[in-house]
């Protein structure tokens, strides 16, 4: 048994036992609360910069398909959980989530209080944290450590996870072309897009508004990723290029980017939200719907301007889940509609974007 180490900027230090890759990592504790999707969450782009910490205390126990990833491998910088399942069983499993970790050269930590390390987050916010794997740790050196490494807010974290050329994928019997731009996307999200008959192009985030203004896209679809939507300037300027030419729609980060086009103010969020048991309300039906989420930041609903208006709330603090423009086709979401894991409440949010584009 190798031992490791959890240290946070408050002074926390707890040990544990590692797997994964014998190394340290940094980056900004989090947790998630969903019961399954460990696989779809260790890819997602969205936790880069990120240690994820699972608050459902045994992982692992149905092993890893490549099927259910939603990136080209692990975009965690480390993973926390109390109990790793060693002997994974499900007729879909191809390795362990060890296996995993070492394949992508990502620590891991286990056999540690989850549950204590979740109620410090909830009441202290998130902290930035490190991974020591080792005997000989020095646990004041750690905390330094911790304390010492770059705020999320300061990292420029959508440049290490996006494309960097446009990339086409067609889909069966095409109906519509999209460009995509891509701050780290979670492939789901393509996937619900091909099953419409929508075919996806990713651009970089810095791809200039006027090339795909040229290249007469249908519609222009804003995707998720991590950090801090304040440090992608480029793409609220290409927004603000694109609204009201085409058909626009975003999702999660791309959610709060939309709102900063329109000169709206993004904050963080204490703890963030992530897991698939998010409740959203939506005003025009008046249905609650159970959502997937995955973000630190959030619009702040103050400052949208009198032309955009909210359809969506969080039931849990309030937060803005869905911005709607009331004269140009141009609509946003906080949640992940295409779940992966989660509930499948709100895939509507793609149809009515096909529709969108068969309106406009």
């Amino acid at each position: 048994m190798v031992k490791a180490y959890l240290a946070l900027e408050d002074g926390t230090v707890v040990e544990g036992r590692a797997f994964g890759a014998e190394r340290d990592a940094e980056g900004e504790l989090v947790f998630n609360t969903a019961m399954t999707g460990y696989v779809e969450a260790l890819t997602d782009p969205s936790y880069k910069g990120q240690i994820l910490m699972m608050t459902y205390p045994l992982i692992g126990n149905y092993g890893v398909c490549r099927e259910d990833f939603e990136s080209d491998g692990v975009k965690v910088e480390g993973f926390v959980v109390r109990e790793l399942c060693k002997h994974p069983s499900n007729w879909r499993n191809e390795m362990s989530v060890d296996d995993l970790l070492k394949e992508n050269d990502v620590p891991g930590i286990e056999g540690v209080d989850t549950r204590m390390l979740t109620k410090k987050t909830r009441i202290y916010g998130a902290m930035k944290a490190v991974i020591a794997v080792g005997d000989a740790i020095d646990a004041e050196e750690l905390v330094e450590r911790a304390k010492n490494q770059p705020s999320i807010t300061e990292l420029d974290l959508v440049d290490r996870v996006c494309v960097r050329e446009p990339k086409r994928i067609e889909a069966e019997k095409s109906k519509f072309e999209v460009a995509l731009i891509d701050h780290g996307i979670k492939m789901s999200i393509v996937r619900q897009l091909l099953l419409r008959r929508v075919s996806v192009t990713l651009v970089p985030y810095f791809y200039p508004a006027e090339k795909i203004l040229e290249e007469d896209y249908d519609g222009v679809f804003v995707s998720n990723g991590p950090g801090d939507p304040a440090r992608v300037q480029e793409s609220v300027e290409s927004i603000r290029k694109l609204a009201g030419k085409v058909p626009l729609a975003g999702i999660c980060l791309g959610h709060q980017l939309v709102a900063r086009a329109f000169n709206a103010r993004t904050f963080k969020l204490k703890f963030g939200h992530h897991g698939a048991n998010q409740p959203v309300k939506d005003f025009e039906t008046g249905r609650v719907f159970i959502s997937s989420q995955n973000h630190g930041f959030a619009v702040d609903e103050k400052t949208l301007p009198k032309e955009i208006d909210v359809t969506q709330i969080n039931l849990n603090d309030r937060t803005v889940e869905g911005i709607r423009h009331k004269e140009i086709p141009l609509t946003s979401v906080q949640y992940h509609p295409e779940a992966g894991p989660g509930p499948h409440d709100t895939y509507f949010f793609f149809d009515e974007f096909v529709e969108m584009l068969g309106e406009y």
